[in-house]
C-alpha cells in the first residue's frame, strides 16, 4: 500500500513511522509512505498557505491554489483522498477496512479554519476520529494511518489476532490474562488453564458479549447474531435476573 500524507508539518510524524507496526511494515516492504509539505507548493517568496476568507470572520483558511497543487503531485488514477475533518463521517472498524483495501491513500491534513471549498472537488470522503476539537489533522491521520497499516496482509504476521480485535467482530474483546497464574490474590480463571480448547473459545465468547453489554451496549443493538451467540445472551441475561 502507498500512502501519501498532505501536511504543514510533516517532523510531527517522523517519530512514528520509525515504531512499533509501522516501522515494521516499511521493513518488510508492504507500505511505502511520504510526508508531502504543503508549504512547498506555496507561489510567494514567503510560503504562504493561509489567507483571510472573503465575507469576514474569525480564523484563516488554507489556499487553494497551494492545496491543489500539492494534492496533483500526489493523485495517481487509484488514488483516494481522505481530507481528516470534524466534518466527516467518524470512523470506525468496518471502514477501517475498507480503506485497508485500497492501494492509494492519500490523507489531506487541515489546519486553521479548514480548506477553501474549492478544494473538496477532489476530496473522495471526509473523516472524523470524534466530535472533539483538535489544532489540526496531523494527529487523526496517525490515528488513521495505524488502524489501517496493522490490517495489511503480512503486517501483523498473522490474521487471527487482528480478528480477535475489539470491533473486528462488531464486539468488544474477551479478557486476556498471563503470568504469573496468582496476582494479589486473584487467580486466572480456571477454564484458560484446562486445555480444553473448545470450552475455552465458548467462554470467551461469552465473556466478549459480557463486555460488550456492560461497557457499549450500543454495539449490540447494531449486529446481528448467530444462533450459539443468541444462546449465550439468554443465559447472561439470565444470570444477571
Amino acid at each position: 500500500m502507498k500512502i501519501d500524507i498532505l501536511t504543514l508539518f510533516p517532523d510531527m510524524f517522523f517519530s512514528p513511522f520509525d515504531e512499533s507496526i509501522i516501522k515494521k511494515a516499511r521493513e518488510k516492504a508492504l507500505l511505502d509512505i511520504n510526508t508531502i509539505n504543503i508549504r512547498d507548493f506555496a507561489r510567494d517568496k514567503h510560503r504562504q498557505v493561509d489567507d483571510y476568507p472573503y465575507g469576514g470572520g474569525a480564523g484563516m483558511l488554507m489556499k487553494a491554489d497551494v492545496l491543489t497543487a500539492a494534492i496533483e503531485s500526489s493523485r495517481s488514477s487509484g488514488s483516494w483522498l481522505i481530507y481528516m475533518s470534524p466534518q466527516g463521517k467518524v470512523l470506525n472498524q468496518a471502514h477501517v477496512e475498507e480503506l485497508a483495501g485500497k492501494k492509494h491513500l492519500i490523507i489531506l491534513c487541515g489546519h486553521y479554519e479548514g480548506i477553501d471549498e474549492r478544494v473538496m472537488e477532489f476530496v473522495d470522503e471526509e473523516i472524523s476520529i470524534g466530535d472533539y476539537i483538535l489544532t489540526g489533522g496531523e494527529i487523526p491521520a496517525m490515528v488513521l494511518l495505524d488502524s489501517v497499516v496493522r490490517l495489511i496482509p503480512g503486517v501483523l504476521g498473522g490474521e487471527e489476532s487482528a480478528q480477535e480485535e475489539s470491533f473486528s467482530r462488531g464486539l468488544l474483546e474477551y479478557p486476556h490474562y498471563t503470568r504469573p497464574r496468582e496476582h494479589r490474590g486473584q487467580e486466572v480463571p480456571e477454564i484458560l488453564l484446562s486445555g480444553h480448547h473448545e470450552n475455552i473459545s465458548l467462554w470467551r465468547k461469552k465473556q466478549s458479549l459480557i463486555r460488550t453489554l456492560l461497557k457499549r451496549p450500543d454495539l449490540l443493538l447494531e449486529r446481528s447474531f448467530s444462533d450459539e451467540e443468541k444462546k449465550l445472551l439468554e443465559e447472561i441475561l439470565f444470570d444477571r435476573e
